[in-house]
């Protein structure tokens, strides 16, 4: 008999499409079928705390701590996160070694009147809730005034339509996947903005005694994606970042190469270290560690002058 799997997700719309598409590869590389698994939705102090910056509540572990925590005590199998809302250390006993192919990483603007961002009144007000946003935002129009923006996309884009900012700032992932396309005023190329570590990715958690969980998650994990997340993961760890660092990473597989960029924002924002290299892909580990190192130094020495 084929036994029930478990998968736990949040219960925001995207984090339900997100396990469902989880579900949906697992069943099309496995024996499982629909029945065989189940999707259990799980409220996480995230989505509680909804107008306040993470960092003041402890940072991104608000959005995995419950998920984790139901993952440890069994009563799910199988944990699907964004992976730019996991922290960069793993949680003793468990194991995030299995992504989806990823989603396009890009950021998008929307704004109320159609408006790109270089198109938008003096001093309008962007809302989001990352200061890497934020910082990214004022390099390239530096009168502008961000301010806090919490909530599921719904609740964001219905504060941009009753006037409550000018502009909202999202990633193109989020927006596909809910189909509000249609909504989207500007995609920032890479070079623009630089995405959050491992936008775009789905990751799957399970226990790291979980043998039979972690055969199966090997079968559906993305070759390319897999380096890629632990290239941009790497950067993370070796800075220990979390949401107060304003960090963005990413990375593309280019025949043989893998190339990897990132910047890093002191806390005020008023200084952009960045840093960019290519090295062969069985370098995928290492190519973040060196980098996160080099940022790590640049942003030292800066403030021993």
């Amino acid at each position: 008999m084929i036994k029930k799997i478990i998968i736990g997700s949040r219960g925001s719309k995207l984090a339900l499409l997100y396990a469902q598409k989880a579900k949906n590869v697992i069943i099309n590389n496995s024996n499982l079928s629909d029945e065989n698994i189940v999707i259990k939705s799980i409220t996480t102090k995230g989505d509680q705390f909804k107008d306040t910056r993470l960092s003041e509540f402890g940072g991104k572990g608000l959005f995995s701590s419950n998920i984790e925590k139901e993952l440890k005590d069994k009563n799910i199998d199988i944990a699907v996160h964004a992976l730019k809302d996991l922290p960069a250390i793993e949680t003793d006993g468990l194991i995030t070694d299995a992504f989806l192919e990823r989603n396009d990483p890009k950021e998008i603007l929307i704004s109320k009147d159609k408006k790109k961002l270089k198109e938008l009144d003096n001093k309008s007000i962007v809302g989001t809730s990352s200061y890497r946003r934020e910082f990214q935002i004022k390099k390239i129009r530096p009168d502008i005034n961000c301010k806090l923006i919490r909530g599921n996309v719904d609740t964001r884009l219905k504060k941009l339509k009753e006037g409550l900012y000018d502009a909202i700032i999202l990633s193109h992932a989020g927006i596909k996947y809910l189909q509000f396309e249609n909504e989207i005023t500007e995609i920032f190329k890479i070079e623009e903005i630089i995405p959050s570590v491992g936008q775009g990715i789905i990751a799957l958690q399970c226990r790291e005694d979980d043998k039979e969980t972690i055969s199966l998650l090997k079968r559906i994990n993305h070759e390319e994606t897999y380096k890629r997340a632990h290239a941009e993961r790497n950067i993370l760890k070796v800075l220990e970042g979390d949401c107060e660092t304003a960090i963005g990473a990413h990375s593309i597989i280019d025949g043989e190469n893998i190339i990897v960029e990132a910047e890093l924002f002191s806390l005020d924002g008023s200084k952009r270290f960045y840093e960019k290299k290519i090295e062969k892909i069985d370098k995928f580990r290492e190519i973040g560690k060196e980098i996160g190192e080099i940022l790590k130094t640049k942003s030292n020495n800066s403030y021993k002058k």
